[in-house]
């Protein structure tokens, strides 16, 4: 029976994984589009009011819900129901009184904020933001106690369900505004609306789950305060923080790029459509880090305090996994999207505009990827308030960084700032890694003469390839250019690391396409 509970857990965390991947390659892609719609201004109104969605967006789907998920199974597993009165009514209350807050503070505060962050036009978008944080009690409930009972698919379609309404209002406002010739600003207004109908859209998916399950007891106790308290603090808001590793980079940029840049000598109007180019960086990073850190996400289910003590073997080649395959991938997507950059820029963004710029900035893939990977296993491993401390003292020095260099180097000065704040979060997880598991020894586990071999034969191939075709002319040319160069840079990447054995065959089994790769592994032999 614990062998198969153990697997039905690992299942269900995969799904969600899995549903995560999806639902951040939805959240990059769309903004594409939208930036070819709206322009860097219409892109950098919608990033000035992004950060505050997704903090709301991150805490119901990963934050609150894993608190009432926690509770859900302590309090099943010490033969409690769930009743309205002793479970769903004090729950409910704690949720809507956080979130009620954030409503009341933003809703009151919307012109102030706007204020600060340097566009008093922004304060009807922040006003709309606003309600999103009221459908986040709901949801969260919901989708907690349903985890708690180990069934994670409602949480997973209701992930997607809910990315899916929102980038559909997104793209259709933004084409309003194209061909209408529409105030840009209704960008922002869109945004909000767009997340407030993905939370709907996603309390009707998992509510229907809910009914079938219909989890709630007529069993009342006296009600645990403290601890449903406690598990909101830790788990719901600080673990929650691990997973707004880009979003708290972001926050930074709304408050301090656009009156930094004005420092810098812009205008008003140019400082607002350079924060917009600086933003084009932003989707290429979540993708980035995304493929960067998913594969060896999907390991961290199997690291716990538990197993470090049961089977300390097994135990350090999870991790050793876990940051070896996020190190290879991030660093090969890393470079490689330095060397293509200025094709890229063009493809996606139309022009070459700030491409300096965010070839430092796309060093960041590497370094989120890193800091994530190792934050999720020192969360696995019990150091949640740590991790979030962590990612807090990098958002004081991103912002910090901002007020320094910007003024200084213009959106390179954010860039650097970025790079910097990440760096050093990176080495903070790393060390607090290394104090709790001596015994780890990652740098040993990476096989750098594979890697040199690999970035370098990629970085040859990328940089012939660009010579040989020249100039291309047209968007669709260098969409199929970009498409060609990137597959075959990718592939090339990978066979070089697996001929010249940077993976063992247990790592191997753990990426797609397992047979073929195995294959390549062992030709080299």
């Amino acid at each position: 029976m614990a062998g198969s509970e153990t697997n039905k857990l690992l299942r269900g965390a995969l799904l969600l994984t899995l549903a995560g991947l999806i639902g951040k390659l939805l959240s990059a892609g769309y903004r594409i589009p939208l930036q070819n719609l709206t322009g860097d201004l219409g892109f950098y109104i919608y990033q000035q009011v992004y950060p505050l969605l997704g903090i709301a967006l991150v805490l119901s789907l990963y934050g609150f819900p894993s608190a009432v998920s926690k509770m859900t199974a302590e309090l099943r597993g010490n033969g409690k129901g769930l009743s309205l009165k002793s479970f769903y009514f004090p729950v409910f209350l704690i949720l809507f009184f956080i979130n009620g807050g954030m409503f009341l503070f933003l809703f009151l505060n919307a012109g102030q904020i706007a204020v600060w962050v340097g566009d008093a036009n922004l304060e009807p978008a922040y006003r709309y933001t606003s309600f999103a944080f009221l459908l986040v009690p709901f949801v969260s409930v919901l989708r907690g106690v349903l985890q708690g009972i180990q069934d994670m698919k409602p949480t997973a379609f209701s992930q997607i369900g809910e990315q899916f309404i929102r980038v559909f209002v997104i793209i259709y406002a933004a084409t309003y505004i194209y061909f209408q010739s529409g105030d840009v600003y209704l960008i922002g207004k869109a945004a909000a609306i767009a997340a407030i109908c993905g939370g709907a859209g996603a309390i009707l998916i998992v509510g229907v789950f809910f009914l079938r399950k219909n989890p709630v007891s007529l069993e009342q106790f006296e009600i645990p305060w403290q601890f449903y308290l406690k598990s909101f603090v830790v788990l719901g808001i600080a673990a929650a923080l691990n997973h707004m590793v880009l979003l708290v980079i972001q926050f930074a940029d709304t408050f301090t790029l656009v009156p930094s840049l004005m420092d810098y000598g812009y205008t008003k109007l140019e400082a607002m459509k350079a924060k917009g180019v600086f933003d084009r960086g932003q989707p290429l990073i979540q993708l980035g880090t995304v493929l960067g850190s998913s594969f060896a996400l999907a390991l961290i289910p199997s690291i716990s305090r538990e197993r470090l003590t049961s089977n300390p073997k097994d135990f350090y080649t999870y991790i050793h996994s876990a940051l070896t395959i996020s190190f290879y991938l991030a660093a090969g997507a890393m470079v490689g999207l330095i060397v293509i950059f200025p094709e890229v820029n063009i493809l996606l963004f139309q022009n070459d505009q700030g491409t300096l710029s965010l070839r430092v900035l796309v060093i960041a893939i590497f370094l989120s990827s890193i800091a994530i990977t190792a934050g999720s296993i020192l969360q696995g491993l019990g150091y949640i308030k740590r991790t979030a401390g962590f990612i807090l003292i990098a958002l004081f020095v991103k912002w910090i960084g901002n007020q320094a260099l910007v003024p200084l180097f213009g959106i390179t000065g954010s860039a650097l700032a970025t790079v910097i704040s990440l760096a050093l979060l990176s080495i903070m997880m790393l060390y607090a890694l290394k104090r709790r598991l001596p015994e780890l020894r990652v740098e040993r586990h990476i096989n750098w003469l594979a890697l040199s071999i690999a970035l370098t034969g990629m970085c040859c191939f990328l940089l012939v390839s660009d010579y040989l075709a020249g100039d291309v002319l047209s968007r669709l040319g260098l969409l199929f250019y970009v498409l060609i160069v990137v597959s075959c840079g990718a592939v090339l990447y990978l066979f070089l690391l697996l001929r010249f054995g940077a993976f063992t065959e247990k790592e191997i089994s753990m990426l797609p396409f397992t047979t073929l790769l195995i294959r390549f592994h062992r030709g080299r032999k």
